[in-house]
């Protein structure tokens, strides 16, 4: 079993607007591996530590407990994925002036933003691909497998947003 670290963000229905049902119903689900945050209404975030064989294995079962604790909750994000170069920098325990060299140092090579801007935005997953093909030791394999687990449960949610507005 290895360890995993994850931030699940959900709109909620109306009905769980009261927190302490809310966490009640959350641990009494499975959910009890997880710190809950509600910063405004309608809207919750779940940051687990679980255990699972693999990323998949511990997405699957965290996003089938807060379902069975919050029928209608809608999954907005999966985390890590979304990430701007602090992040990254913060996640691997380096500067975030490193990260910047290493981005600029390799123009052709690393990672193409998906929000190019003042602030830009990377997917994760991309970056420490890009880290481990150039043999970073700081890259783990859980957090490698969580960031492209991650990337693609994010992925698939988006396009059937899509697809449903078609």
């Amino acid at each position: 079993m290895r360890e995993f670290n994850f931030t699940l963000k959900y709109r909620v229905p109306d009905a769980y607007d009261d927190a302490d049902m809310l966490e009640q119903r959350l641990a009494e689900s499975g959910c009890d591996d997880a710190l809950l945050g509600i910063g405004r209404p309608g809207r919750m975030a779940l940051a687990f530590c679980r255990e699972a064989d693999n990323a998949g294995a511990v997405l699957a079962s965290a996003l089938d407990d807060v379902q069975r604790a919050v029928p209608g909750a809608e999954l907005v994000e999966v985390s890590p994925d979304l990430v701007g170069l602090t992040d990254v920098a913060d996640l691997l325990g380096v500067s975030r002036q490193n990260m910047r060299k290493l981005m600029l140092a390799n123009p052709q090579s690393f990672p193409s933003p998906v929000h190019e801007g003042t602030t830009s935005i990377w997917h994760l997953a991309d970056i420490l691909g890009w880290l481990q093909a150039r043999g970073s030791g700081k890259v783990t394999s859980e957090m490698a497998e969580l960031a492209a687990a991650a990337l693609q449960l994010n992925l698939a949610r988006e396009g059937r947003r899509l697809h449903s507005k078609a």
